[in-house]
């Protein structure tokens, strides 16, 4: 009886799932296949034709692989040297990391705009610096995208690491080392193996939250460098191709499926699963 009651708890957040997500979400995937000769697949043949489609959904993958690469290698080290301090400072640390997330993404996309600007502050200082002649273009391109998405992510990734490292124990390190173990032979052994599940799950976040921002792109990258989900919001709300833009959005899902579906399974070889 116990465990009925315990189920019949969670039926609340369930209606609301299938109201406000699952509906909304199979609707649109129906949308997507059913024709007037009933369902076929022509629109997504005709997305995988189109070289221009397929161009944005090449580049959107890879500044969402990119953004999740570097965000790795940097809340990597500094997780673990957070998860390595005293809980005083710790949570100063994590307090900083995570302030960045307390401001709006519209507001972080502007900031970096000053920064990288013509007359911004980095191709100011490199001018007075003589290390440049005339100011570069950092702005309106892929590499712009690929800063902000970092900073907008980077505090996911970071905690998502920390709370897993903050678990592993100091005397694990010690035991490696003790039994003829360099310090980073012992990291890689002891250290990484130990923090993959930690690594998964900032990858997905970082991942999905890249391959399907919206704000940062538009604002950083323009018309010059479009993504899947300004492409989105163009035919939705711009050319109301309603269809396209629920072929786009669809693709982008499933797109996420398989990518965290490999991320899984990558991690479980780096942990040693077999």
């Amino acid at each position: 009886m116990k465990n009925k009651a315990n189920y019949l708890l969670l039926l609340p957040g369930l209606i609301l799932l299938g109201l406000f997500l699952f509906v909304p979400l199979f609707s649109t995937i129906f949308q997507t296949i059913r024709g007037k000769e009933g369902l076929t697949l022509v629109k997504y043949f005709d997305f995988f034709k189109d070289s221009y489609y397929i161009s944005i959904y090449l580049r959107t993958l890879k500044l969402a692989l990119i953004t999740t690469l570097i965000a790795v290698m940097l809340g990597f080290p500094t997780a673990y040297y957070i998860s390595r301090t005293n809980k005083k400072v710790r949570g100063l640390y994590i307090m900083l990391a995570v302030f960045p997330l307390l401001t709006s993404s519209v507001v972080r996309s502007f900031s970096w705009m000053v920064i990288l600007g013509r007359n911004g502050i980095v191709n100011t200082i490199l001018l007075n610096l003589n290390i440049i002649n005339e100011p570069l273009k950092l702005l309106y391109n892929e590499f712009a995208i690929v800063v902000g998405l970092v900073y907008l992510f980077l505090p996911l990734m970071i905690m998502s690491l920390v709370g897993v490292m903050e678990n592993i124990d100091n005397d694990l390190m010690e035991a490696a080392e003790s039994l003829g173990a360099s310090r980073l032979k012992a990291f890689i052994k002891v250290i990484f193996p130990l923090s993959v599940p930690g690594l998964i799950v900032g990858s997905v976040l970082v991942f999905t939250g890249s391959l399907t921002a919206y704000t940062t792109p538009q604002l950083l990258g323009g018309s010059n460098a479009k993504v899947l989900s300004t492409l989105v919001y163009q035919n939705a709300m711009s050319l109301f191709d309603w269809d396209t833009a629920s072929v786009l959005a669809t693709i982008m899902i499933l797109t996420t499926l398989i990518v965290t579906t490999i991320i899984n399974k990558l991690s479980g070889k780096l942990s040693g699963k077999r």
